[in-house]
């Protein structure tokens, strides 16, 4: 009797636990990403940050700048972000930002280099707290202290 009930349930175990084959898929899906896709200003920001992060090591290297880099002068005309828009505020404070960049450039001038420095890229953050407020501790990396 034990041998016939053990045998019930090894068959049982056997059949109950065999799974429903799954139908084969052969066409695959294709997965989309939505990936980020930087605006024209926002590349451009992060060449005026490389730029000016090898002017400061230059300063701090006893090195002084010559030659303003034009690619500065697309800050007027850079596509920006969907979101954004060009506005009165931004356009201020761009040309502002362009005067001051130029300004590290002069070789004539009888402030110090440290100081024209750090205040352009002070006006960077005075800008970005009024427009993106994301790269503000990023951009007060490159002060010279």
């Amino acid at each position: 009797m034990r041998v016939f009930i053990l045998s019930l349930c090894i068959i049982t175990c056997f059949f109950g636990c065999k799974q429903p084959e799954k139908e084969i898929v052969t066409a695959k899906e294709e997965l989309v990403y939505d990936m980020y896709q930087p605006s024209e200003m926002a590349n451009l920001m992060n060449e005026m940050y490389a730029q000016n992060l090898k002017v400061k090591e230059d300063i701090l290297n006893g090195i002084v700048p010559e030659e303003f880099p034009l690619d500065f002068l697309k800050i007027h005309s850079a596509e920006l972000s969907e979101f954004k828009s060009r506005n009165e505020t931004f356009q201020s404070f761009s040309k502002l930002f362009i005067e001051s960049e130029k300004e590290i450039f002069n070789t004539e001038s009888q402030v110090p280099i440290e100081e024209r420095y750090n205040n352009t890229i002070n006006l960077c953050i005075s800008c970005h707290q009024t427009e993106c407020t994301g790269p503000i501790s990023r951009i007060q990396k490159l002060l010279i202290k």
